[in-house]
Order: structure tokens, then C-alpha cells, then sequence
């Protein structure tokens, strides 16, 4: 084989690189064209500038005529337009941001703390949820006399709205209850006690204002008042509500997963949409982003035991520092990243390229042509991952997290470990995860004289005399694969109808009319949400909570916190979702 040849057999085999018509031995001949083509865009620029708002931006044509981030118009309810205009105009009063106010507030004055070492659900500790309750059906009186509910697994809640179409499949809402824990030493830190719900005038201050009583409450919130304006769903609507989401979902999530399996079927529903992503501004646009898919997760320990002794009599080698010579060999050699066509990254890229005016004309240009070819994708990657979180997004990620090992100064340390947590990538899995860590790390084993077991497997040989060993195992679980990806094209009805309530969802709440002031591009949730659990419910699942990322802060942190608002849009938010999935032809 030719070294040209060798080389083009190299860049196919790269992860992500599609086979497709005459990719690479196009990439000259468009490379030509592309520029002949920005000749006559340049004439006809000023044309097309007036006809689009946010002047700057250019068309993001592919050669077929279709766009690369294609948007929905926005989307306004019209047989519900009477009572859509209605509500709208009460979120607009002060005294409707008094009673969202103490909605939320209410609610996180309740702590809902939920640790990894809690236990079962019959412990004591978990009663906690139950204040949670009482206050919900105090603050919602109409929706808890008129949705059904059902208490799942203790603490779990799953209200049923019963539309009048029983042919049609519910939409799911899903929010979690449960809140990380403040740490006592952080406590002084904050502007606002953590769990004294707030109010400054602005923004409602405390653990969960944003992750994700904002959710729970915004739905609620939305359906309270739907009530109070006597709308009656044709389609039904579900609200599923864990517990303890920041801690797994094992005993929450997972038991509202089965009792709706049980009662709605596999594919059961219309769509989902959970916590998740966000809207903010990027590189000079405003850009929504639905989560359409999640990352794999991994913990991997690594264990390396040696004889102990006297440190005065120390060999060339301890456990611990075994272990740090493996743990270095992980931070030389982070996963190999590429930007896979058709992953969530990858259409996030399009819409950044076609819509975010502070893109750099190359990127633009290297976008438009990555589709078809691989070298112009391959520039775009150099790029796009100048930006860390970006490039973090798009590969799988490694991050050593937990040490430990010796147990006394003049002691010989007997055992060390550590555990490496790997982010997973929507094009790759657990299994090739593990195969990696696995081939990275035998040499040294090999090096050291270590008998090497991975995941159950002998790798080294069985029979052969060590010094020590070397054991990769699962820690604490067996992972996590990537999600399905959610159907995102222009033939993709949830999406679409998602798109276009977010874009009326935020001109309604800013009283604007213009077309595109926001842009939804599909993207990828940065963490795992319950969704994990709900993957047998439907194919379209969204993982996005309407809040303004940069104006809200605090999540997992010190002085979370989050405007009125921004709380308020999050309700209109609902209610536009309910009302559009209400009055559409999804089946």
C-alpha cells in the first residue's frame, strides 16, 4: 500500500469519519468551488443582510440547498391562543411574581439533602421528603384535586393530568426533588443562608432555587394556574418526580421507570423533557440548548497491592508510587478526541458556525464543508477545541478523582487505590472504555512485575511469578452507556415543536416578535439527569430546563440562586409546552 493511501486509510478508520461518496477526493475540488462561491456570496451580501435579522451572519448552505442548523419558526398555541394570551399577560404582573416567589421559596426553605450513604427508603433519614409533600399539596391545591396521584417506591410522585383523547400518548414531565448537599464549611460563604428561600428584590437565593426545584415547581406552577383558568388537556399529561437524582436515581427514578413501563408501555409516550441544558449567549448569539443525549459514565478503580515491611528498608518501588507512575501514564494519554459527524457535538458545531456572528470565518468555512469532507472536519476540530469544555463535550473525558493508600509513616504501604471517573462519549461505549484503560496501563503492569487482572480477565500470565498486583475493577458500579440520541432533523416533530416553544417562550416573555433573537441548536447534557431510567418510555427525550445560564449561579455550589425572572419565564416556559403538545398531531 502507497503512503498516500496508507495515510487516507488512517484519517477513514479515524472514530467518527463516515463513509461517504467520494468524502476526501472531493475535498480539493470543493476547496475550489467553496471560494468561487464566497466570490459570489460577497455580491449578493448586502442583498441578503437586509432580508435577515442580526446582520453578519452568513447563509450556512450545504450543497444540496439545505441549511446546516435549520430553525423552527416560533411556535404559538392557537386552538389554547385565548388562554395562552391570558396567562401571558398575568405573568407579566407583579403580583404574579409575588405568588412565584413564594412557590419557590416555600420550597427551598424545605432541605431535601440527599447523601450517597442514606440507605433504604424505610431509614429515618429519608422522611425528610415527606415535609416536601405536605407542602406541595398546601401550595397546589387544583392540581392535586384534579391530577391522580401515586406514591412510588415512599417518596417518588407521579401525578397524571387525564386528557379527554385516551388514543393520545402523554407527555412526560420529569424533576427531581432532591438537592446536593451544603457542606458546614461553606456555610459562611454564602450571601444568603442556603436554605432560607430568599427574596432580595431580584433573585430567590438557596440550595435547589436552580438544580431543580425551579423545575419541579415551574411545572407545577404552569398547571396550577392552567387550572385557575379552567383548561381541560386533551392529551394527558404526566409529571414524574424522583428523589434522589444526585445520587444515582436507584431508588427515585428507577421505580417511577417500572411503574410506568407497567402502565404506559414501552414507548408509551409522546416525548420527555427533563432538567438539563440551558440558554445563553455564544460567541454574540443567544443559543438554546436541548440536550439530545448524555455521555456514558465509568468508574474505574485501580488497586495495586505489595509486600509490606519497615520503611527503612524500603524496595525501588512502593505501592503508592506504583500507582502514581499509573496514574501519570493516564494524564499523558488522554482519550483521542474527534468530532463525529451527526453527533450531538457536531450539530451544535453547525449551529454555532451558521448563527453565532463572533465565529471566526474560517470555522464558518471548514464547517460548511466538514459534512463532505474530512480534512475541512478536521480543521474545524482544531478549532473547536481550542475551547476545552467544548472538546470535553465531544470525546470521552478521564479525571482522577479519589486516592488513598498507607496507613503509617514508617510503615511499607501494603495497598493503594485510586478511581478514575471517564465521561463517555455518544460514540463509544463502556465495553471500549474499558479495553483502552486495559491496553494503557499493561505495559507498566509488565514493568513493574505486577499480575495484571481487568475487569474479571487475567491479562498478564496466570502462572508467571510477581512482585505484586494490578487490579482494574468497577468502582461503586458497572457505568453507565451513552444515551440514545434523540431524533433532532427537520422531520423530527418533538424537536421541532420544542424548538419552536422555546423560541415563543422567550419573544412572549420579552414582548418581541423577532424571528430568530433565539437559537435552538440540538446539543449534549454536560451530566446524567433521571433520564437514565426513561430510555424505554420514548425515543424523543430533552434535556432542558429554560434557564438563563448566565445570569443564574450557584448550582452544586456556594450562593445558588435565580431570578424571579428567569422563574417566571420557566413557568411561561411550561405552560407553552403544555398548550403546544396539547393542540398538536403528535401521535
Amino acid at each position: 500500500m502507497s503512503q498516500a493511501n496508507l495515510a487516507k486509510k488512517k484519517v477513514d478508520e479515524l472514530p467518527g469519519v463516515h463513509a461517504r461518496t467520494s468524502t476526501t477526493k472531493l475535498c480539493k475540488a470543493k476547496a475550489i468551488a467553496f471560494k468561487a462561491a464566497l466570490v459570489v456570496f460577497a455580491i449578493s451580501a448586502s442583498t441578503y443582510l437586509v432580508k435577515r435579522p442580526f446582520g453578519g451572519i452568513p447563509i450556512g448552505t450545504l450543497e444540496d440547498g439545505s441549511e446546516l442548523c435549520p430553525q423552527a419558526d416560533e411556535l404559538v398555541p392557537e386552538k389554547n391562543g385565548m388562554i395562552w394570551e391570558s396567562l401571558g399577560h398575568m405573568y407579566n404582573t407583579e403580583e404574579f411574581k409575588v405568588r412565584a416567589v413564594n412557590w419557590l421559596g416555600g420550597a427551598v426553605r424545605i432541605p431535601t439533602e440527599t447523601f450517597d450513604d442514606m440507605g433504604d427508603v424505610s431509614e429515618p433519614i429519608w422522611e425528610k421528603f415527606l415535609s416536601l409533600h405536605g407542602y406541595l399539596k398546601e401550595s397546589f391545591p387544583l392540581l392535586h384535586s384534579n391530577l391522580e396521584l401515586t406514591t412510588v417506591n415512599t417518596y417518588g410522585l407521579l401525578y397524571v393530568w387525564n386528557g379527554s383523547d385516551s388514543a393520545l400518548k402523554p407527555l412526560l414531565l420529569t424533576a427531581h426533588q432532591d438537592v446536593v448537599p451544603v457542606p458546614e464549611t461553606t456555610i459562611e460563604e454564602w450571601q444568603h443562608p442556603p436554605f432560607s428561600g430568599y427574596f432580595d428584590g431580584e433573585k430567590i437565593w438557596g440550595r435547589g432555587s436552580c438544580d431543580d426545584k425551579s423545575g419541579l415547581i415551574g411545572i407545577m406552577s404552569a398547571i396550577e394556574v392552567m387550572l385557575e383558568s379552567g383548561f381541560k388537556p386533551t392529551r394527558t399529561v404526566v409529571i414524574a418526580s424522583g428523589f434522589d437524582e444526585e445520587v444515582g436515581g436507584l431508588r427515585g427514578a428507577s421505580s417511577l421507570a417500572t411503574e410506568m413501563l407497567e402502565r404506559f408501555g414501552e414507548n408509551g409516550f409522546t416525548m420527555l423533557v427533563d432538567e438539563g441544558s440551558e440558554y445563553k449567549e455564544v460567541y454574540g448569539r443567544i443559543i438554546a440548548v436541548p440536550g439530545i443525549g448524555e455521555k456514558g459514565s465509568l468508574n474505574v478503580r485501580i488497586k495495586v497491592t505489595s509486600p509490606g515491611g519497615h520503611s527503612s528498608l524500603p524496595p525501588p518501588h512502593t505501592s503508592i508510587g506504583m500507582l502514581a507512575e499509573l496514574l501519570v501514564q493516564y494524564e499523558k494519554h488522554p482519550f483521542a478526541v474527534r468530532l463525529a459527524r451527526d453527533s450531538p457535538t457536531y450539530k451544535n458545531a453547525q449551529c454555532i458556525a451558521q448563527h453565532a456572528p463572533g465565529v471566526s470565518s474560517s470555522l464558518k468555512e471548514h464547517m460548511l464543508r466538514a459534512e463532505h469532507c474530512d480534512e475541512a472536519l478536521r480543521a474545524a476540530e482544531q478549532e473547536l477545541f481550542k475551547n476545552r469544555a467544548f472538546m470535553s463535550t465531544a470525546g470521552t473525558t478521564q479525571a482522577i478523582d479519589l486516592v488513598e493508600g498507607g496507613v503509617k509513616v514508617n510503615a511499607l504501604p501494603e495497598q493503594a487505590w485510586a478511581v478514575v471517573n471517564h465521561r463517555i462519549s455518544t460514540e463509544s461505549s463502556r465495553a471500549a472504555t474499558k479495553a483502552r484503560d486495559t491496553k494503557l496501563l499493561e505495559s507498566l503492569a509488565s514493568d513493574f512485575n505486577l499480575s495484571f487482572t481487568a475487569f474479571g480477565a487475567q491479562i498478564s500470565n496466570h502462572d508467571a511469578p510477581s512482585y505484586g498486583t494490578l487490579t482494574l475493577s468497577h468502582a461503586f458500579n458497572e457505568g453507565l452507556d451513552p444515551a440514545p440520541v434523540t431524533p433532532s432533523g427537520l422531520d423530527a416533530a418533538p424537536f421541532q415543536l420544542l424548538s419552536g416553544t422555546i423560541k415563543a417562550t422567550y419573544n412572549s416573555h420579552r414582548n418581541i416578535s423577532v424571528s430568530d433573537a433565539i437559537i435552538v441548536s440540538p446539543g449534549i447534557a454536560s451530566g446524567n439527569t433521571d433520564t437514565r431510567f426513561y430510555w424505554k418510555l420514548t425515543e424523543h427525550i430533552f434535556r432542558y430546563g429554560h434557564i438563563e445560564r448566565a445570569r443564574e449561579s450557584g448550582a452544586h455550589t456556594v450562593n445558588e440562586a435565580i431570578s424571579v425572572n428567569n422563574f417566571v419565564e420557566i413557568i411561561r416556559y411550561f405552560t407553552t409546552l403544555i398548550l403546544n403538545v396539547d393542540e398538536s398531531s403528535l401521535p
